[in-house]
Order: C-alpha cells, then structure tokens, then sequence
C-alpha cells in the first residue's frame, strides 16, 4: 500500500518536477488548494480613524485584493516616486470602498450616504473641530475632492477641483477654523504632458570632480532630461482654498511642486514647502533642493524659512543627516512659530563635536535672532509639545542605541533643558512608554496633562519575560514618580487607543484573544462598564480553533529564542505523528546579547492565518515556525555582521531543535523561508548548511557588491571591508546551495537594493551550477506583492515546492532516480 501512495504522489508532482527541469516555461497564473485561496478572499477587517474629538470613529471599509489588470495601469516612475500619469495620483495605493460613522458613546454604527459609485477614497481628513472630514476620490481619469459632515451622516463632491496626489505628504489640509481647507490641485491649463524627442540630441553626463557624494542603492531615479521634465510637470501644483460651507474654490500663491502645505495653528498663516532645480540622477526626490517659506492667507511671502540645496553629499551612517534646516515645522501648542533642526557636525557621524544638533525657534513675523530651545549631544529623533512650560525632546544615537528624552520650556528658556530619562532603546523590557497625544482645537497633536499640567500619560507594550502586557501609566515630570492604572490581563492582549479626558477616566483600547479578532472598546475608568464599538468577526472561523503557542529555546551559545508555533487543525502528535516544518524569519541586529533575548510577542495575540506570511501552510500539513527569532549580536568592538553567518546558523539548528525536541516536527523534514532580508537569510543558511530540504526566498538581495554603500543595517562601504561584503553575499556562495531554492521576486521591485536582478543572478548562478532552483518573476508586482492572480500564484508555487523538496522528499528522490 506504501509503494502504491509513494507512486501516487511522484506522478501528482511529476509535471511540476519535469517543468523545473525544463528552462524557459509559459505559466498561466496557477491557484491554490481552495482551503488556502477562502484565506486570500476572506473580507478584510475595516480600518479605524478616530475625529479628533473622540467622539466618532470613521470605519474604512477596504477592498479586497485588486487584479492583475489594476497593477497593469500605466505608470511614470520619477525621482523614487510611482504615479499613474491618468490620474496624477500614487499607482499603487490601497484605497477604502466605503464609510461607516460609530458613535462613541453608544458604539452604534451608521452608513454614509451620497458616495461615489466604485469608491476609491483616500487622503480621509477631520476637520479639527471633528464636525467635518474630506477625503480624495480616485476615477478612471482624475482624482475627486469630497467633502462629508458627521451630523448628516451624508458627502457630497467639490465641484472644479482635480486633486494632485502625486507627492509627498497629504493633498488636504484643513485650515485650524474649520471653516476651509487647503488642497494641492493639478493647476489649471498646465499644457500637454512633455513628449521625448524620437532622436536624441546628445548622451545624457553625469560627473563628479573631487567631491564625496555616497549613495545608497536607490531605484527609479530620474535618468535623462525628459525624466525631469515630466517630474516637474506632474509634481508641480496649485493651492486652492475651498471653503466648506459653499464649496467655493481660491488660487492661493504660485504654483510650483509643493512638498508640503500647513497652515499655522492660528490659522493667520500657511507654511509652503517646495522642491527645486536643480535634480539628482542619483538620490530620490526627498533630498532635492528644498524652499520652505510662510505665506500669509492670500499667498504673500511673509518669510524665507530656509532655502536648502540639493543633499547628494550625505555620509553613509544611521546618525547622519542633511545639513542646513530640517524638521521644519509649526509648534504645536503656539499661535505662529516656527520650529527647526540644524546640525551642528555637518551631518557627519564621523565628526566629533559636543553638540550634533539644535533646535531653533521664532515666532512669526521674525524679529532678531531665534531662540534655541535645545542643544543636543546626540541627533534630534523628534519633539512632542504640551504648553507653554512643557515639551518633551528626543535624542538617539544609532551606533550606542542611546535614548534620551528631555524636558523643556518654550516660554521659559534659560536652564529649562532637563534630563527626563536616558536609557538603551533596545532595551524593551525597560521601556517606560510613550506619551500619549491628543489634537487641541487647532488641529495639531499635544501631550495629555493632567490638572497640574506635568502630570502624563505613557503607554507601552509591557515587554517582559511572560511575554508583552501593554499598560497605561501617569508619570509626573517633576517628582519622576510613576503610577500604573491598567494593564493588559490574560487571556486578552489589550492596548491603550487613546484617552478620553485629561484625568484618564475614561479609555479606548484594542482587545483580542486568541480566538477573538480585535475589537474596540470604551472603558469607565471608574465603575469598570464598557462598550464595544463596534464588532469584528472573525476572518476565518473555521480555523478559530487552531493550535497556536510561544515557543521557548535557547541557541548554541545561550542566548534565549522565540517562535510561535502554529499546527494543523485537529493535529494530535501521538496518532498523526511528526510534520514537516517550516520556519519562518527574519533576521534583526543587536548591540547586547541580552537585548537579543528579550521577547516581544505574546500568547494572547488573535490568531489571524494570514496568506502573506506562512501561517496558511497549517492547512495543508505542515507545522509552521512563524517569526523564529533571528538575531544577529554585535558586542563591544564587534560588529553583528562580522559573525552572520555563525548566528544564522546557530539561530537555525536551534529553531528546528525546538519543534522537534517537542515530539511535533521531523527535522529531516523542515525548510526555511523568509521576504527581503529574511530571503537573504534562506540562501545563506542553505549555503552554510545543512539543516533545511529546502528554502522559499521572496524578493531578496544576494550579491551586496551591487550594494556597495551599505545594506541593511550595515554602515561599512565595500571599500572599507571588502571580504565582509563577499562573505555576506550568498551569490558568491552559489557553490555551496546544495539544497532546492525558490525565489520569487516582483518584476517591478523598487525596493532599496533588492533589484529583480539580484534573484535572476543567484539563479543563473545556480543553473550553471547545476543546483536545484525555480525563479518566478512576478509581472507587475513590487517589492510586496498585491494582485489577486500573483498571490493565489506564489501561494501554489510555494506549496508545490514544500511538497515536493520536503513533505514528500523521498518521493521526490525516488521519482528523480527513475
């Protein structure tokens, strides 16, 4: 009966066998199992947008997967920035299809009438008052600017504006009243779009004399004239003023590509950000020159904030930075001032000074000097404001994961820059929290205080040993005591949304449990009730009850590991015996070993088996090692990279161990798989061992010479250590890939460093080699891929793969030998 099965199962995976012996293959789109595709197609669970009041919860109803075709729509790709040149907006958004509005108090839902017909929205905006929100409405030809008010429950369209949403940040924003709000439009009578010309006149130079301009690997940079011609034509837009109550529409300022629109939070003024000539054919957009002015609110220059010049010079290192004013914003809490961030080392890492960075402010209109608000021995990480007497500033240094978080006062400068803590941001067991914001009436976010105005508000994950249990906790500033008023319980894991009030009497939080998808609720602080608003089933209830567990081990060298073990519906070790395994991960540096071993999961998360991942192999036999921790340990003068592959390794052997030692998995039976970095780590652990039949890599990198600048986490050039970079290359370990590989890459991969070109090199590599390996390019599909047809495609290829190299490999060897 066994030889029977045995020949069975070869002739199912003959044809797949034969085809990857073959070359070339013409391959329509293939699907999976049915019990795999209900996963894909399962509705997806609504996004959440809060008003700024509190008070209404906007529910996002999203689309499910779009097709190939909708991947297919034309598109420029300029200056790092994809668009469709039809619409003058993002080529490959996700858009939500529908609204639905929540009451706060009573978690009862209502529809929104009036909606487009085969809705796209994005760019959903509350006015700040909460009363009102807008949103962007993309069609087959142009992008839409709809406008909706909470009491009518109703939206309806803004007539004569066509919404440009090709650059940087939101399209819309809302003037502090209420009242209006200030949209990037396509400008009016713009002209025809350039055209090439069929002959060129000349090559197109690049050159560099003397100067230092190192850059990372970017993609879809401009290339040629014409390349900046089309940039500036799409990217360039006019503010309108639309005003809410009749929708009338005013050409604010000039036109020019506007990279960012903010009016102040006393609504007098509009800070403008535009990008320059001259471009870079070698860094994105986000370093082009860049013009940040103040307007008044008929578009006169009142101030020149900055003018910064094209940063093409940036030294490669985490803790560098652009020279000149950067983080240039309002504050917050202030009726119009402007603050900002200048490096004081050049923007060089390298350079040792006892100042990295200051932070300037002045009130507009400008008169004399700005004051500094802080000096900072490390650089500027961000800054959240509270009032007059209270901001809080954060520092980092990439290199030591030194945090510092400062206390200052904005009206009261002289000796108020204090130290509020200092610790490893790595250290997540010893994480005190972030301060919890709220929107003022303006618009903007400031801290929550409580009566005595020093009194905040933190929440965090609550990392520790027995996994994550988020809390809420009020810090006083001034006597650096703390008091705990929640925290997550079992068998729920719980997190803080957002405050109600300033004394936290009343709380939103995001509860699920194993078998519960997350929901919202609004807690009483005070007598303990609560409501649910509103109610998320579960995605798949015919996998609620499947089997899922924190796994616990310690590598070689102790360092403790984590993974969370999920198996097959029903699966019971005694009768159904070992599985296959697989494990799946993604490789993470450390500057501490014992920052390496902390846990960050818990075992109270919803138990969502998602297809992106590899929790849907449990349908089909397999039990899954899912986010297997990885991590790479530096310590002292040793960097994480200059032992990798060690690690990897140890990290792997310990992995399999695990599940095995637990009577569950058949270790000559596991395989490897991971997307990006963790694809990078699967050709590197089949080319240094042994343990795994086979390897699943998605959209990596594995020849760090075309990288030469840095990747990942690693600040050395080539130049500084070139047998680092041939080492952690598994191109020039192709050799040693003894077992089957399969890489799937997006053929329009614009991720940084990982180019199509790295999987079909390793594959070529491979195929002179004479190794084992499959190389799907995915049409259309980027770094992540989104269409119907390449999911349900990657799902059977990977399942056909494991099933051949793993859950029945003596099959495959036997059918082979034949």
């Amino acid at each position: 009966m066994k030889r029977i099965l045995t020949v069975l199962i070869a002739l199912v995976l003959l044809p797949f066998m034969a085809s990857a012996q073959s070359g070339v293959q013409n391959l329509e789109y293939q699907m999976p199992p049915d019990e795999v595709a209900s996963i894909v197609d399962a509705p997806p669970t609504p996004g959440v947008s809060l008003s700024p009041t509190r008070e209404w919860m906007m529910l996002t109803e999203r689309a499910s997967l779009p097709g190939i075709i909708d991947l297919a729509q034309p598109e420029l790709r300029l200056a790092g920035i994809r668009i469709n040149p039809a619409t003058n907006g993002p080529s490959r958004s996700a858009a939500s299809i529908g609204l639905r509005l929540v009451d706060m108090e009573t978690g009862q839902e209502f529809e929104v009438s009036g909606l487009p017909e085969d809705a796209a929205i994005s760019n959903l905006s509350w006015s700040p008052n909460g009363n009102y929100f807008a949103f962007a409405h993309t069609t087959l030809s142009d992008i839409e600017l709809w406008m909706g008010s909470v009491s009518d429950r109703s939206v309806e369209k803004v007539e004569g504006v066509q919404v440009n949403d090709s650059y940087y940040g939101s399209s819309i924003s809302w003037h502090p009243s209420s009242d209006k709000l200030y949209v990037r439009t396509v400008p009016a009578g713009r002209g025809d779009v350039p055209v090439a010309e069929l002959a060129p006149r000349g090559p197109n130079v690049q050159e560099n004399i003397g100067r230092s301009a190192p850059a990372r690997t970017y993609q879809d940079m401009l290339a040629s004239s014409h390349d900046e011609n089309l940039f500036e034509y799409y990217f360039t837009s006019q503010i309108a003023e639309v005003t809410r109550a009749d929708h009338s529409v005013r050409e604010i300022g000039e036109a020019g590509i506007l990279r960012g629109v903010s009016p102040s939070p006393n609504g007098e003024f509009i800070m403008v950000a535009f990008t320059d000539r001259p471009f870079s054919y070698t860094v994105p957009a986000s370093r082009f020159p860049l013009r940040t002015e103040i307007w008044d609110n008929d578009g006169r220059v009142v101030e020149t904030v900055a003018e910064v010049p094209l940063q093409d010079e940036v030294p490669i290192g985490f803790s560098s930075t652009t020279t000149g004013p950067r983080s240039i914003t309002w504050r917050n809490d202030a009726p119009a001032t402007v603050v900002w961030v200048e490096a004081q080392d050049e923007g060089d890492q390298r350079i040792h000074v006892d100042t990295r960075d200051i932070v300037y402010m002045h009130q507009v209109p400008f008169s004399g000097a700005p004051s500094v608000l802080a000096r900072l021995e490390n650089r500027y990480s961000g800054i959240r404001w509270g009032h007059y007497d209270l901001a809080l500033i954060t520092e980092r240094w990439y290199d030591t994961r030194n945090e510092r978080l400062w206390r200052v006062s904005p009206e009261n400068l002289r000796g108020s820059q204090q130290l509020v803590w200092e610790r490893s941001y790595e250290d997540i067991y010893a994480d005190p929290g972030s301060p919890e914001m709220r929107t003022n009436e303006s618009g903007y976010s400031v801290l929550v205080t409580d009566e005595s105005g020093f009194g905040i508000y933190l929440t965090g994950q609550g990392a520790s040993d027995e996994g994550n249990r988020p809390f809420l906790d009020r810090y006083d500033i001034m006597t650096d005591e703390t008091e705990r008023l929640w925290r997550s319980e079992s068998p729920n894991y719980e997190f803080v949304v957002t405050l109600l009030d300033n004394e936290a009497e009343r709380i939103i939080t995001r509860r699920e449990s194993v078998t519960e998808p997350p929901n919202y609720f609004l807690q009483n602080m005070s007598d303990g009730s609560e409501i649910a608003i509103p109610r998320f089933e579960h995605p798949n209830p015919d996998l609620r009850d499947v089997h899922r567990e924190i796994v616990s081990y310690e590598r070689a060298d102790g360092v403790p590991l984590t993974g969370t073990l999920l198996l097959p519906p029903g699966y019971d070790k005694e009768t159904d015996g070992r599985l296959p395994l697989v494990v799946w991960a993604y490789p993470r540096e450390f500057r501490s070993a014992d920052a390496a071993g902390q846990r960050s999961d818990s075992p109270y998360r919803f138990n969502n088996i998602s297809y992106w991942g590899p929790q849907w192999l449990i349908t089909q036999g397999y039990a899954v090692l899912d986010a297997a921790t990885m991590p790479i340990v530096g310590e002292g003068d040793q960097r994480p990279n200059d032992t990798f592959i060690e690690q990897l390794v140890m990290n792997s052997e310990a992995a399999i161990n695990a599940v095995a030692d637990m009577g569950i998995a058949d270790s000559d039976r596991a395989a490897i798989g991971g997307h990006s970095y963790g694809a990078f780590m699967v050709a590197h652990v089949l080319g240094n061992s042994d343990l795994f039949k086979a390897g699943i890599a998605r959209s990596g990198a594995y020849n760090r010479s075309l990288t030469p600048f840095g990747f990942q986490r690693e600040q050395r050039t080539i130049w500084d250590d070139t047998d680092l970079y041939i080492t952690m290359s598994p191109f020039f370990n192709a050799h040693n890939i003894n077992n089957p590989i399969l890489l799937l890459h997006g053929e329009e991969d614009n991720n940084s460093g990982t180019f199509p070109m790295q999987s079909e090199r390793l594959y070529q590599a491979l195929q002179g080699l004479g190794g084992t390996a499959r190389l799907v390019m995915l049409p259309h599909e980027s770094h992540g891929y989104r269409a119907r047809e390449s999911v349900m495609h990657m799902l059977w290829e990977t399942l056909t793969w494991l099933d051949t190299y793993v859950k029945h490999a003596e099959v495959q060897t036997a059918a082979s030998a034949r």
